[in-house]
């Protein structure tokens, strides 16, 4: 999808810095659609520290101090919402994207669960630094860069859809609209053994379904009305109905993380302690250097692959691609996203990354890098309002995510498929995108059924050599655990 731009007409300083009137925006759309992604992904302020505070390290201690499950909670959540902040605005004013970054989900959980259980804390950050080194390196070399041009256009478009199919079952998900069964068939089934129950599932409904009435009829602002006027209602209930949270239960009827109640305080003094606590080699003395070097790869591909999905969905729904499927400024996306997996390993939250969840901001009218800054002005803010933070429930945010789904999705006409070379890979990529619940492991499906469908087709020619190179490294990737067995 090409860029449609106009011509700058003068204005203030911000608009010229930021093009906005040039890429048919306003200021008042960029401050909008900043607030709705703040709000779309500000669960990972309190989820982040879920994960990570809750597991020990091989010696026995737990991230953020204290010798108990959770002790470091507040502090996680605030160097957390503090990264992300300061990340985000450097997204915007470097590279003028509206896209925000936060601690990458499944990587924090890779780091608690697969790499700090072999080391401490402060070793598997700094595994994690020394990944987001390597990532900067392949960046400013121009490699990173390479081998998103080596893509082919179409297959970029896949990873978009791919994406918005991603994005709309983690809402759904995260709603408790759809759910685990327990069963080997079917995996997941409408809420609670095929019935929708429970207050927070209608929530969900509710503002699912005013986002669609918002947006089918023209409202400036309806993921943001949505959010914002379910999240009201959503207190409303629980003050009725005093409904309990889920923990984590597939069972229970209760609210999914965030309880919409007012919190005692709104405003708590933050604790940035967690801040510089790495070693930057030491994991490979503990670990092992191969086990060590394994981690270190898997990281990277994960955090390489994710932010080439984000970015071109992103840069897809806002109509920021070239041709070719690149965004603009694509060089200095990759620069400031590679610098955030090394700060948050050296933040001592595991590593930061491009969010998708940026589409909901996008979706409601965000087009340049302001809205990326008022997302990293609200996440600083947020250190100061954890307390407040905590209180806004998943169910009044993630109708954002479907909504934006079926816009990601729309791009799907794009593709050919009536050309098996394309739409085989095609299809896997969106297909195991949201079956694997990761961006990752669809883009590696889909870049390895293109190389071997071009070369029994005898096409070889017409393979990239860099296609050549990552889709050995993910055969790599997703053979991970024998290569580990075997050489360890």
């Amino acid at each position: 999808m090409t860029s449609t731009t106009k011509k700058p007409s003068g204005g203030s300083a911000l608009e010229n810095y930021f093009k906005i009137s040039e890429r048919g925006s306003s200021i008042g759309r960029e401050v909008r659609g900043g607030a709705v992604t703040f709000l779309t992904m500000a669960y990972i302020i309190v989820l982040n520290p879920i994960i990570l505070s809750n597991v020990a390290d091989v010696d026995g201690n737990f991230l953020g101090g204290g010798s108990e499950p959770g002790s470091g909670f507040a502090t996680i959540a605030a160097v957390t919402a503090l990264v992300a902040g300061v990340l985000t605005i450097l997204m915007g004013v470097v590279a003028n994207f509206p896209l925000a970054l936060a601690t990458g989900l499944g990587l924090n959980a890779f780091v608690a669960f697969s790499v700090a259980s072999q080391m401490t804390w402060a070793d598997a950050m700094g595994l994690v630094v020394l990944e987001g080194l390597i990532i900067l390196v392949l960046v400013l070399t121009g490699f990173r860069k390479a081998v998103f041009d080596a893509v082919p256009r179409q297959l970029k478009t896949a990873i978009a859809v791919g994406i918005g199919l991603f994005i709309t079952f983690i809402g759904l998900v995260d709603a408790g609209f759809v759910r685990t069964s327990g069963l080997a068939a079917p995996p997941v089934n409408l809420g609670i053994g095929g019935d929708l129950s429970g207050w927070p599932v209608l929530v969900f409904i509710i503002g699912l379904l005013l986002m669609i009435s918002l947006y089918s009829r023209g409202i400036p602002g309806a993921i943001l009305i949505g959010i914002i006027a379910t999240t009201i209602i959503a207190g409303i209930i629980q003050k009725i109905t005093d409904t309990a949270p889920s923990f984590g239960d597939p069972t229970s009827k209760g609210w999914n993380l965030n309880v919409p109640e007012w919190p005692d305080k709104v405003f708590a003094k933050p604790d940035f302690g967690l801040l510089g606590d790495f070693n930057l080699f030491d994991g490979f003395d503990r670990a092992g250097a191969v086990t060590a070097a394994l981690l270190v790869f898997t990281l990277l591909l994960a955090d390489f692959f994710d932010t080439m999905g984000t970015m071109t969905a992103i840069g897809a729904e806002a109509d920021l691609n070239d041709k070719d499927g690149t965004p603009e400024g694509a060089q200095k996306i990759l620069i400031v996203d590679s610098i955030a997996a090394a700060a948050g390993g050296a933040a001592g939250i595991s590593s930061n990354t491009s969010y998708i969840e940026s589409a909901s901001g996008v979706g409601d009218g965000a087009r340049t890098g302001l809205a990326s800054v008022v997302t990293g002005v609200l996440f600083l803010l947020s250190t100061l309002a954890v307390p407040l933070v905590e209180h806004i429930p998943n169910e009044a945010a993630v109708p954002a995510l479907v909504l934006v789904g079926f816009l990601m999705m729309s791009q799907v006409k794009n593709i050919s498929w009536d050309d098996s070379d394309i739409a085989i890979p095609a299809f896997l990529t969106i297909a195991l995108m949201p079956f694997t619940y990761s961006i990752t492991a669809g883009i590696g499906a889909g870049f390895v059924a293109y190389v071997v469908i071009k070369l029994v087709k005898n096409k070889i020619t017409e393979i990239h050599p860099l296609m050549w190179l990552i889709s050995i490294l993910f055969v790599v990737y997703f053979a991970i655990d024998p290569i580990t067995r075997w050489l360890t």
